[in-house]
């Protein structure tokens, strides 16, 4: 049970949206949920299989998950996406924000990790479906970017019904703007224009969705995702078809969601 109860709970189409007084009080009940929906796997199955996601978005969410009673050396690690042609050791990298975030405390008893740097990109994306594939993911730890994207699944190139588990994708203006403003970048010209990405299939086939939505900056993303229609205009809004999917945000993302649409 969460420390935090939200201020509002409430449902758009299948999906659970909870909407909490600050970052803090919403990473907490995030946090809460992932432990029991991961504990409940365990028990059931004796391990679980874990997607884990990156960005300023997670922070809070992140702090408190460490500090959850979980046997995490019957957990395996999948995250979903990395900058192309970039190094683990690169700031910006999301294999490292990983591991100092999180990973590196908790100790999982696997990690799988997306080499945007691999030096044959088509292996490594077979290498990382094949994965997947002989995989049942418990649960996907998500975010929704501000142009409405999950994971790297810009609405250029977000796909409902993609053939693919893993592909190559270019980032849009709106998602390398976004890395820039979070601080990952010195300038735009340093934000890569191509990322390897899961793909809105991958994510939609885990059996449970966690997804934590803090700050104002992503209320009309947020608005769009519960408002909007179905498309990939907004690709987060596909979340509303997902058997078991929670959507967790704070007053200043749900600012939008009572304006007009």
């Amino acid at each position: 049970m969460s420390t935090f109860r939200p201020l509002r709970a409430f449902r758009v189409d299948r999906l659970n949206v909870e909407i909490y007084r600050t970052d803090v009080e919403l990473g907490a009940a995030a946090a809460d949920f992932v432990a029991d929906t991961l504990n409940a796997a365990l028990e059931k199955q004796g391990n679980a299989n874990l997607i884990l996601a990156t960005g300023a978005s997670q922070f809070t969410f992140f702090d408190a998950l460490k500090s959850k009673k979980l046997d995490w050396s019957r957990i395996t690690v999948f995250h979903l996406d990395e900058y192309l042609g970039m190094s683990d050791q690169h700031p910006a990298s999301f294999r490292k924000y990983l591991r100092e975030r999180i990973l590196d405390a908790v100790k999982p008893h696997k990690i799988h990790f997306l080499h945007g740097d691999a030096g044959d990109i088509d292996s490594e994306i077979e290498r990382y479906e094949n994965l997947l594939k002989s995989h049942v993911i418990d649960l996907a730890c998500i975010g929704i970017g501000e142009n409405g994207h999950i994971a790297f699944n810009d609405p250029p190139v977000a796909d409902f019904h993609d053939p693919r588990l893993v592909k190559v994708v270019t980032l849009d203006q709106a998602c390398r703007q976004q890395q820039l403003g979070e601080g990952w970048f010195a300038s735009l010209q340093e934000v890569p224009g191509y990322a390897l990405t899961l793909t809105i299939p991958a994510i939609m086939n885990s059996r449970v969705i966690s997804c934590v939505v803090p700050d104002a900056r992503k209320s009309v993303a947020v608005h769009d995702t519960l408002f909007g229609p179905v498309a990939t205009h907004c690709p987060a809004s596909i979340l509303r078809r997902h058997t078991n999917a929670t959507l967790f945000i704070d007053l200043a993302s749900a600012g939008k969601i009572d304006g007009p649409g």
